[in-house]
Protein backbone atom coordinates (compact mmCIF):
# COMPACT_ATOMS: atom_id res chain seq x y z
CA UNK A 1 0.00 0.00 0.00
CA UNK A 2 0.93 3.25 -0.84
CA UNK A 3 1.67 5.86 1.89
CA UNK A 4 1.07 9.32 0.10
CA UNK A 5 1.97 12.07 2.28
CA UNK A 6 -0.15 15.41 2.15
CA UNK A 7 1.61 18.85 0.38
CA UNK A 8 1.88 20.90 4.21
CA UNK A 9 2.68 23.68 2.21
CA UNK A 10 -0.82 25.16 0.84
CA UNK A 11 -1.37 25.13 5.18
CA UNK A 12 1.82 27.08 5.22
CA UNK A 13 1.48 29.17 2.63
CA UNK A 14 -2.35 30.51 4.06
CA UNK A 15 -0.95 31.09 7.95
CA UNK A 16 1.50 32.99 6.53
CA UNK A 17 -0.52 34.85 3.94
CA UNK A 18 -3.56 35.16 5.77
CA UNK A 19 -1.45 37.33 8.90
CA UNK A 20 1.03 38.97 6.38
CA UNK A 21 -2.44 40.76 4.76
CA UNK A 22 -3.92 41.14 8.09
CA UNK A 23 -1.17 42.96 9.70
CA UNK A 24 0.12 44.64 6.56
CA UNK A 25 -3.48 46.67 6.34
CA UNK A 26 -2.79 47.72 9.82
CA UNK A 27 0.92 48.79 8.52
CA UNK A 28 -0.77 50.56 5.49
CA UNK A 29 -2.47 52.51 8.13
CA UNK A 30 -5.97 51.59 7.69
CA UNK A 31 -6.57 49.88 11.50
CA UNK A 32 -4.55 49.59 14.77
CA UNK A 33 -3.17 46.38 15.90
CA UNK A 34 -5.63 44.36 17.80
CA UNK A 35 -6.45 41.18 19.27
CA UNK A 36 -6.96 39.64 15.79
CA UNK A 37 -3.60 40.19 14.17
CA UNK A 38 -2.68 39.00 17.82
CA UNK A 39 -4.32 36.04 17.35
CA UNK A 40 -3.74 35.41 13.55
CA UNK A 41 0.43 35.82 14.70
CA UNK A 42 0.09 32.92 17.08
CA UNK A 43 -1.78 30.53 15.96
CA UNK A 44 -2.50 30.83 12.20
CA UNK A 45 1.01 32.70 11.23
CA UNK A 46 2.75 30.76 14.46
CA UNK A 47 1.30 27.47 15.54
CA UNK A 48 0.14 26.26 11.47
CA UNK A 49 3.32 27.45 9.87
CA UNK A 50 5.32 25.11 12.73
CA UNK A 51 2.89 22.48 12.13
CA UNK A 52 3.75 22.88 8.10
CA UNK A 53 7.60 22.98 8.56
CA UNK A 54 7.54 19.98 10.43
CA UNK A 55 4.67 17.53 8.32
CA UNK A 56 8.04 19.58 5.33
CA UNK A 57 10.42 18.07 7.51
CA UNK A 58 8.64 14.61 7.81
CA UNK A 59 8.75 14.75 3.80
CA UNK A 60 12.50 15.33 3.39
CA UNK A 61 11.88 18.70 2.31
CA UNK A 62 14.73 20.84 3.82
CA UNK A 63 13.78 24.24 2.05
CA UNK A 64 9.96 23.69 3.48
CA UNK A 65 11.07 22.77 6.71
CA UNK A 66 13.30 26.06 7.24
CA UNK A 67 10.91 28.28 5.89
CA UNK A 68 7.86 27.30 7.53
CA UNK A 69 8.84 26.48 10.81
CA UNK A 70 11.33 30.02 10.62
CA UNK A 71 8.26 32.17 9.72
CA UNK A 72 6.35 30.58 12.24
CA UNK A 73 8.80 30.95 15.23
CA UNK A 74 8.85 34.90 13.34
CA UNK A 75 5.06 35.31 14.18
CA UNK A 76 5.74 33.99 18.05
CA UNK A 77 8.68 36.20 18.87
CA UNK A 78 6.58 39.06 17.06
CA UNK A 79 3.72 39.01 18.96
CA UNK A 80 5.76 38.14 22.52
CA UNK A 81 7.31 41.61 21.24
CA UNK A 82 4.02 43.44 21.05
CA UNK A 83 2.44 41.75 24.16
CA UNK A 84 5.21 40.96 26.91
CA UNK A 85 6.01 45.22 27.99
CA UNK A 86 2.40 45.14 29.18
CA UNK A 87 2.98 42.04 31.53
CA UNK A 88 5.21 43.54 34.15
CA UNK A 89 8.13 40.86 33.02
CA UNK A 90 11.75 42.51 34.59
CA UNK A 91 13.27 44.19 31.90
CA UNK A 92 10.46 43.32 29.15
CA UNK A 93 10.16 46.83 28.39
CA UNK A 94 8.65 48.31 25.06
CA UNK A 95 11.44 47.31 22.31
CA UNK A 96 13.22 50.76 20.91
CA UNK A 97 12.50 51.38 16.84
CA UNK A 98 16.30 51.07 16.52
CA UNK A 99 16.21 47.30 17.85
CA UNK A 100 13.18 46.49 16.15
CA UNK A 101 14.49 47.97 12.81
CA UNK A 102 18.03 45.04 13.24
CA UNK A 103 15.39 42.49 13.98
CA UNK A 104 13.27 43.27 11.01
CA UNK A 105 16.49 43.68 8.90
CA UNK A 106 17.55 39.99 10.17
CA UNK A 107 15.31 38.97 9.08
CA UNK A 108 15.32 40.92 5.51
CA UNK A 109 18.73 38.97 5.64
CA UNK A 110 17.57 35.30 6.09
CA UNK A 111 14.58 35.59 3.72
CA UNK A 112 17.24 36.86 1.06
CA UNK A 113 19.31 33.98 1.43
CA UNK A 114 16.11 32.08 1.26
CA UNK A 115 14.97 33.99 -2.29
CA UNK A 116 18.25 32.28 -3.43
CA UNK A 117 16.94 28.58 -2.71
CA UNK A 118 13.79 29.23 -4.77
CA UNK A 119 15.92 30.19 -8.31
CA UNK A 120 15.12 26.41 -9.36
CA UNK A 121 11.17 26.33 -8.13
CA UNK A 122 8.77 28.55 -9.82
CA UNK A 123 7.91 31.56 -9.85
CA UNK A 124 5.42 32.38 -7.61
CA UNK A 125 7.30 31.01 -4.73
CA UNK A 126 10.39 33.38 -6.29
CA UNK A 127 7.50 36.13 -6.02
CA UNK A 128 6.61 35.57 -2.58
CA UNK A 129 10.22 35.76 -1.30
CA UNK A 130 10.83 38.28 -3.19
CA UNK A 131 8.32 40.51 -1.86
CA UNK A 132 8.99 39.94 2.06
CA UNK A 133 12.33 40.34 1.33
CA UNK A 134 11.43 43.83 0.18
CA UNK A 135 9.14 44.10 3.17
CA UNK A 136 11.44 43.21 6.04
CA UNK A 137 13.92 45.87 4.37
CA UNK A 138 11.63 48.65 4.21
CA UNK A 139 9.81 48.00 7.78
CA UNK A 140 13.52 48.23 9.34
CA UNK A 141 14.18 51.26 7.44
CA UNK A 142 11.12 52.32 8.78
CA UNK A 143 11.82 51.98 12.06
CA UNK A 144 15.41 53.10 11.61
CA UNK A 145 14.29 56.48 10.04
CA UNK A 146 10.99 56.82 11.72
CA UNK A 147 9.29 57.95 8.41
CA UNK A 148 5.28 56.92 8.80
CA UNK A 149 5.22 56.67 4.50
CA UNK A 150 7.42 54.16 4.62
CA UNK A 151 5.68 52.23 6.84
CA UNK A 152 2.97 52.58 4.43
CA UNK A 153 4.08 52.07 1.92
CA UNK A 154 5.19 48.77 3.48
CA UNK A 155 2.15 47.87 4.39
CA UNK A 156 0.49 48.09 0.78
CA UNK A 157 3.97 45.94 -0.72
CA UNK A 158 2.88 43.35 2.46
CA UNK A 159 -0.56 43.02 0.98
CA UNK A 160 0.72 42.07 -2.30
CA UNK A 161 2.98 39.97 -0.51
CA UNK A 162 0.77 38.35 1.57
CA UNK A 163 -1.79 37.64 -1.38
CA UNK A 164 0.95 36.23 -3.48
CA UNK A 165 1.19 33.49 -1.16
CA UNK A 166 -2.39 33.09 -0.28
CA UNK A 167 -2.49 32.64 -4.51
CA UNK A 168 0.12 29.88 -4.16
CA UNK A 169 -1.73 28.01 -2.09
CA UNK A 170 -4.55 28.07 -3.57
CA UNK A 171 -2.87 26.86 -6.70
CA UNK A 172 -1.41 24.47 -5.37
CA UNK A 173 -4.80 22.97 -3.74
CA UNK A 174 -6.69 23.30 -6.61
CA UNK A 175 -4.22 21.93 -8.98
CA UNK A 176 -3.72 19.09 -6.99
CA UNK A 177 -7.44 18.01 -6.34
CA UNK A 178 -8.36 18.87 -10.46
CA UNK A 179 -4.72 16.86 -11.10
CA UNK A 180 -4.15 20.19 -14.30
CA UNK A 181 -3.26 23.58 -13.92
CA UNK A 182 -6.14 25.81 -12.70
CA UNK A 183 -4.37 28.43 -11.50
CA UNK A 184 -0.79 28.74 -13.45
CA UNK A 185 2.89 29.27 -10.73
CA UNK A 186 5.08 29.37 -13.17
CA UNK A 187 6.71 26.40 -13.82
CA UNK A 188 10.46 26.48 -13.97
CA UNK A 189 12.97 23.57 -15.57
CA UNK A 190 14.70 21.95 -12.94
Amino acid sequence: MENKLANPAPLGLLGFGLTTVLLNIHNAGFFPVSAVILAMGIFYGGIAQIIAGIMEFRRGNTFGMTAFTSYGLFWLTLVAIWMIPGMGIPNGDKTPEAIMGWYLFLWGLFTLFMWFGTFRRNRAIQIVFLSLTILFFLLAIRDWSGIALIGRIAGYEGILCGLSAIYLAMAEVLNEVKGRTVLPIGETRR
